[in-house]
C-alpha cells in the first residue's frame, strides 16, 4: 500500500510539473533591461523580447532599470518572485565583474539567479569620432606616452567589462588614459561624437550604427578573432598586444528557485529563435555573435567566468564604493 501511495505521489508531482510547463506562460513576462534605452544591451533585449512575442506568441515586455553599471536591474531581478514571469538580460559586466568591484553588492549571481538561456557574445571595440586626429591605435598609444593622462576615453559605466577592457589595454600598452564613466552607452556616444572625449570603449552593438554611418572610426576590437560584423577592423592582439582578449556575453537569467520546467521551456524557445537565419542575421547585424547553450552549459560559463574575473579585477586594482 505504501509503495502504491509513493508511486501515485510521484506521478502526481510529475503530472503537475508537466501541466505547469504546458500552461506557461499564462500572462506577460517582464524582461528587465539593466541599462538605458539605445545601448547594446537594450537593443539585444528588445530584439529577443519582440521575437518571442512574435514567434512564440508570448507577451514579453522589456523594462529598463538602469544604473550602477547594470547592477540595479540585476538586483531587482534577483529579488523578484521565482514564478517564471520575471527575467533579466544579464551580461558579463554585472554578473561576473561587478561582484568583485562593488562593495556590499546586494546579490550573488551564482546563488540568487539561475542561468536560463545564453543569447550572444560580442567583442569590445575602441572607437573615436571620424574627424579625430587618431587614425590608428598606435596614434593613441603615442599620444598617451607623450602626454600621460591627457587622452580621455568614455565607457558605459564604472565596473563594466567595457570599462575594464580600457584598463587592461592601458596596462598592456603601459600608458595612462583618463577614464570618463557615463550612465550607459548613449551618453558616452554623444560625447565622443561631439569631441568632448577622445575615445569610446564600447560593445560592438552600441557602436555599429555610427560606425557604418561613417560618424565613428573603429580602431580595434578586443577579442582574439575579428568581429564578423566588422571584418576589416583589426584586433588589439594583431596590433602587437599578444593574446589580448576581452569580450562580453549576454543571456537571460531568472530568480533562483524558478521551476526547472519553466527554465527548460524558455531555453528551448530562445534556442529555437537563435537557430533561425532571420535571428542570426539580426544579431550579427547588431554587431553581436549568436550562440545558444543549455541552461547547464550557461550556468557553467557563469561560474567559470565568475572565478576568472576575480583575478582580473584584483590584478587591475579597480574598486567601486
Amino acid at each position: 500500500m505504501i509503495r502504491k501511495l509513493l508511486t501515485l505521489c510521484t506521478l502526481a508531482v510529475a503530472f503537475a510539473a508537466t501541466a505547469h510547463a504546458d500552461t506557461y506562460p499564462s500572462k506577460p513576462i517582464r524582461m528587465v533591461v539593466p541599462f538605458p534605452p539605445g545601448g547594446g544591451t537594450d537593443i539585444l533585449s528588445r530584439l529577443v523580447a519582440n521575437k518571442l512575442t512574435e514567434v512564440s506568441k508570448w507577451t514579453v515586455v522589456a523594462d529598463n532599470r538602469a544604473g550602477a553599471g547594470g547592477t540595479i536591474g540585476i538586483a531587482e531581478a534577483a529579488r523578484a518572485a521565482p514564478s517564471g514571469y520575471e527575467m533579466v538580460m544579464g551580461q558579463k559586466d554585472n554578473m561576473v565583474v561587478a561582484p568583485w568591484l562593488y562593495k556590499n553588492l546586494s546579490y550573488d549571481p551564482t546563488k540568487d539567479l539561475v542561468a536560463v538561456a545564453h543569447v550572444a557574445y560580442t567583442p569590445v571595440i575602441i572607437v573615436t569620432r571620424a574627424e579625430s586626429k587618431f587614425k590608428t591605435l598606435a596614434d593613441v598609444v603615442n599620444a598617451a606616452r607623450a602626454q600621460p593622462d591627457a587622452v580621455t576615453y568614455g565607457s558605459p559605466g564604472n565596473g563594466t567589462t567595457i570599462h575594464l577592457a580600457g584598463e587592461i589595454f592601458k596596462s598592456a600598452a603601459n600608458i595612462k588614459l583618463r577614464h570618463v564613466p557615463y550612465k550607459g552607452s548613449n551618453a558616452a556616444m554623444m560625447d565622443v561624437l561631439a569631441g568632448n572625449v577622445d575615445l569610446m570603449v564600447s560593445s560592438v552593438p552600441s557602436a555599429i550604427a555610427q560606425i557604418k554611418s561613417g560618424k565613428l572610426r573603429p580602431l580595434a576590437v578586443t577579442s582574439l578573432r575579428r568581429s564578423s560584423s566588422l571584418p576589416d577592423v583589426p584586433t588589439v592582439a594583431e596590433l602587437g598586444y599578444k593574446d589580448f582578449d576581452v569580450s562580453t556575453w549576454y543571456g537571460l537569467f531568472m530568480p533562483a528557485g524558478t521551476p526547472k520546467d519553466i527554465i527548460a521551456k524558455v531555453n528551448a524557445e530562445v534556442n529555437k529563435l537563435l537557430a533561425t537565419q532571420e535571428m542570426k542575421d539580426a544579431i550579427i547585424g547588431q554587431g553581436a555573435e549568436p550562440q545558444s547553450m543549455t541552461p547547464e552549459q550557461f550556468g557553467t560559463l557563469l561560474k567559470t567566468d565568475y572565478q576568472k574575473w576575480k583575478g582580473i579585477v584584483q590584478a587591475s586594482g579597480a574598486t567601486i564604493e
